[in-house]
């Protein structure tokens, strides 16, 4: 009995160090590993401007000021530890006051009625960090950034335009123009470059 015991606490042992070995080390590191191959995928996809890191291509941020465009708002404050949504349901009486105020707001800076909002501008996505906005919601901002950054109208356009992902595999979801990666091409261009 004592020699069953031995040898089945010896068996145990082998198991332990060799599933120890196996998914605590090789499996981790083929993980690590494959990360690397594919790319700034495994560290966040950085965006990078004049040789330094200025975001993330799968965070929004935000942008103040009419030479920039502006991101979708955060229900957190554009904080990527806290990403969440507001769980203020459609019939809330607080949600509906700040996207009447939003609305006002967005209808004032762009000099529209406030009909001509796109929805996207006044209300948070689920993760309050969404990097996109809607290409009606690009187009309503393009001509005040045009304006203070003294660049052509169509200059603008056709930076929107470049900055504009398609859907997803070609059919999901719809397409979103990225604000960083927008604002950075306009930056560029408004310095001479680009």
């Amino acid at each position: 009995m004592t020699r069953d015991l031995l040898s089945q606490s010896l068996a145990a042992l082998r198991i332990l160090l060799v599933l120890t070995a196996l998914l605590g080390v090789l499996y981790p590191a083929a993980v690590w590993g494959a990360g690397q191959v594919l790319g700034d995928r495994a560290e966040g996809q950085p965006v990078t401007s004049e040789g330094r890191v200025v975001g993330s291509r799968l965070l929004g941020q935000q942008f103040e000021g009419d030479e920039w465009f502006h991101s979708r708002p955060s229900a957190n404050d554009y904080d990527s530890l806290a990403s969440a949504p507001s769980n203020l349901g459609p019939s809330n009486p607080d949600l509906v006051a700040l996207v009447a105020e939003r609305r006002a707001e967005v209808a004032e800076r762009e000099g529209v009625a406030p009909t001509d909002v796109p929805a996207d501008a006044v209300t948070a996505s689920g993760s309050g960090l969404d990097p996109h906005i809607s290409p009606a919601y690009a187009a309503l901002q393009a001509s005040r950034v045009a304006r203070a950054r003294g660049l052509d109208l169509t200059q603008v356009e056709a930076a929107v335009e470049a900055a504009t992902d398609g859907r997803g595999l070609g059919f999901l979801g719809e397409p979103g123009v990225h604000v960083l990666e927008l604002n950075l091409a306009l930056h560029r261009a408004a310095q001479g470059g680009d």
